[in-house]
């Protein structure tokens, strides 16, 4: 197809859009994408293009596109659709076959021919702008019929979501936490994560949390110390002590008998732990390698039975994990190296990534001298038939928790609390761990902070733990969401100055307040440099100040637009008023429709069945963005007593605020509830207009809204002025 050889894509900008947005909740991106002459051609017109897209991407048939039906979006394909859209789905595709499954995607055109809007979510900036570049060369190749090498690129968006995203334990937690309605913010390119706003947030790092005492986490790197605060309490452990050196290690493994274990004092993640220990060559090795790993020795009885991973958050234990040994079969051909890959690292549950249970074996230290025990090199060809064990721990993976035996979930309970730890993983070897502990020799050898979930979120064989839940409950009890009220001002003029009024008043209702605007940010009043942050920045600052007990954040039309709000939900969301004559060309946003939906994102993101949003009556818009409440209610406020809006809305039994030359009404269905007198409302004493009464009213509905004493909220607007909110 010579003619569309020397067609083109080119990608103009892409905008990351960080927060809820006027194309849905989620971060996204949004692409400008110039198509050029490919105008011309929608899918439909190019021979072959179907059956190749099909053969490279069969996946696709799950998509369903507006006929929300499977295969919906290949029908859309094979009856015509322009390459932007075709783009929008192969990005999705691309990161869901990276491991980020499902996301929104959108292809919308603009006001220039040829040029269009390509939005998908996105679970990280760097991994969606190359998911959109790589979609944009294989949406080339197809059209132009040629090679392009898909595993390798989805391989380069896993190891960027393994390099880049949150780790499977972080965001096992994290989700839970959504489905509790709990926020989360990430504070590092790491697993550092704030869960819950302001002074309701906790903080977790992996597993470890804002619980987790560093005196407890010190205690457990400490195996020797560790150990003798269990057995104070009774717990079961191995006999042993710390060496100095080779022959001491010898020397006490004579003492405890023989066989033993050689481990580092503070080691972590098994690293230089050698088991079964049989003679003084096999201690002496250990020892060279395990003195590295740590600031010293220990040598310990070795426990029989098989190793096992313990999980305990708070005061329950939540989940617990089995390990296997790892063997290969001798066939008489095949060195062990060989047999390796061929028995062990081919099943498809072992993985480099965080992603798989269980780990690729390798000959490390530990291997090598469990090889040489047994008579073996790794380059050994052993014989048909003998088994040759390579590890006998590290493949923790297996799930038993519901084998556990009352007294050990007990006995592992009391270990992390003699240690401190609020989250734990403690390891404890067994023969049958559905029995008493005692019955069989078992002991505790280590209590670990920060342990790894993946075992018990992933298994190699066995249930799924909900182990994320469980920490979620933890730090957040009885359903709580870690919220601080949170006050969202949106709108074409005067949202700065409602703000401005909520702010003020938040503060002499005994809230520590967080109040970002265009024009700064202020905690409790005090201005804070801006550190040239935008508006979106500024917002999410005041929901990370962990003095801040209520928020009240001013989103600009141009701020939703280009960013999106800095929260996911809020409880209170004011529209002060849209202006469908101001218009963002630069954006390719100029129809009434467009308009709407920027203005609405800030109703679009109150707290479901719980949020109250405020909307300016007097605008023939306001009543269609009342439809739109996720909410529990809409306050409507006006000049005019007489609305329609507003009498629609009493007649249903519903709050509006209305106003008369000397007051301002608060209703209640057709009930007058409470009246403002306006005479001592010193914020309208040097010049009244109806933009200042408006300005009043709809920080009174949000008030209202928030719950704030009627009488509190007058007597701070009979000391409110101008020069009070810039104190």
């Amino acid at each position: 197809m010579p003619q569309l050889l020397d067609k083109t894509i080119e990608i103009l900008q892409i905008k990351h859009i960080r927060g809820p947005n006027m194309w849905c909740w989620v971060e996204v991106l949004e692409a400008w994408i110039d198509i050029g002459e490919l105008e011309d051609y929608p899918s439909d017109k190019i021979p072959g293009f179907y059956d190749r897209l099909v053969q490279k991407l069969p996946s696709l048939i799950e998509h369903r596109c507006s006929y929300e039906e499977r295969g919906g979006f290949l029908k859309r394909v094979e009856e015509g659709t322009w390459p932007v859209h075709i783009m929008e789905h192969l990005t999705l595709e691309l990161q869901s076959l990276a491991g980020f499954a499902g996301g929104f995607g959108r292809a919308r055109e603009t006001t220039d021919r040829g040029i269009y809007k390509l939005i998908v979510a996105s679970p990280h900036e760097a991994v969606t702008r190359k998911a959109i570049e790589y979609a944009r060369q294989l949406l080339l190749s197809l059209i132009q019929d040629q090679t392009f090498d898909l595993d390798a690129c989805v391989e380069d968006l896993k190891e960027l979501i393994d390099d880049l995203c949150l780790g499977p334990s972080t965001r096992a937690i994290v989700n839970a936490g959504v489905q509790q309605l709990i926020p989360s913010i990430r504070l590092s390119s790491g697993n550092l994560v704030q869960l819950g706003y302001g002074a309701l947030q906790k903080r977790i790092w992996t597993a470890e949390t804002a619980q987790t005492g560093a005196i407890a986490e010190t205690i457990s790197r400490d195996k020797d110390l560790t150990k003798s605060l269990l057995s104070m309490v009774g717990v079961p452990i191995p006999e042993g002590e710390l060496v100095d050196s080779p022959e001491h290690a010898w020397e006490v493994a004579q003492s405890i008998g023989l066989p033993v274990v050689v481990k580092p004092q503070d080691g972590n993640h098994g690293r230089g732990v050698f088991t079964n220990l049989q003679t003084e060559q096999e201690i002496t090795a250990a020892y060279k390698i395990a003195v590295e790993e740590g600031s010293g020795v220990l040598v310990e009885k070795f426990i029989e039975g098989d190793e096992h991973r313990l999980l305990v958050v708070g005061n329950h234990l939540v989940a617990a994990a089995k390990g296997e040994e790892c063997k290969v079969m001798g066939d008489g051909v095949h060195t062990i190296l060989e047999l390796i890959e061929l028995q062990i690292n081919s099943d498809p549950r072992r993985g480099s990534s965080e992603d798989f249970p269980l780990n690729p074996v390798r000959i490390d230290s530990i291997a090598h001298l469990e090889l040489q025990s047994q008579g073996f090199e790794p380059d050994s060809i052993p014989p048909q038939g003998k088994a040759v064990l390579i590890q006998r721990n590290g493949n923790v993976a297996f799930d038993v928790t519901d084998l556990v035996h009352p007294s050990v979930a007990k006995q592992v309970v009391l270990a992390a609390k003699v240690v401190g730890l609020d989250i734990a993983g403690v390891d404890l070897v067994a023969k049958d761990i559905s029995k008493p502990m005692e019955e069989q020799g078992a002991a505790i050898v280590e209590v670990n902070a920060g342990p790894g979930l993946l075992m018990h979120i992933k298994p190699a064989k066995g249930k799924p733990r909900e182990v994320g839940r469980a920490i979620i409950e933890h730090l957040f009890p009885n359903n709580a969401v870690g919220r601080i009220p949170v006050l969202g001002v949106s709108g074409s003029s005067s949202a700065k100055e409602v703000a401005d009024i909520c702010a003020y008043l938040l503060k002499l209702a005994n809230y520590y307040v967080g109040l970002s605007t265009q024009q700064g940010l202020y905690f409790n009043q005090h201005s804070i440099q801006r550190m040239n942050s935008s508006e979106w920045d500024s917002g999410r600052r005041t929901l990370m100040n962990p003095m801040v007990t209520a928020a009240v954040i001013q989103a600009t039309p141009k701020g939703i637009i280009n960013e999106g709000l800095p929260y996911d939900l809020c409880q209170v969301g004011v529209v002060t008023s849209v202006d469908l004559q101001q218009t963002f060309p630069e954006d390719s946003i100029v129809e009434e429709r467009q308009l709407f939906a920027v203005h609405r994102t800030q109703i679009d993101a109150l707290i479901p069945e719980k949020g109250i949003g405020i909307l300016n009556a007097d605008e023939a818009i306001a009543a269609e963005i009342a439809e739109i409440n996720p909410g529990k209610e809409i306050i409507f406020f006006s000049l005019q007593e007489e609305n329609s809006i507003i009498q629609k809305h009493l007649a249903e039994n519903k709050k509006a605020i209305t106003t008369t030359a000397d007051a301002i009404h608060l209703y209640e269905g057709e009930k007058l509830f409470y009246t403002i007198p306006l005479v001592d409302i010193a914020y309208i004493q040097v010049q009244r207009s109806n933009k200042k009464m408006l300005e009043l009213m709809a920080s009174i509905a949000a008030l209202w809204a928030m719950e704030i004493p009627l009488e509190t909220i007058e007597a701070g607007l009979e000391a409110y002025s101008l020069e009070t909110s810039e104190v």
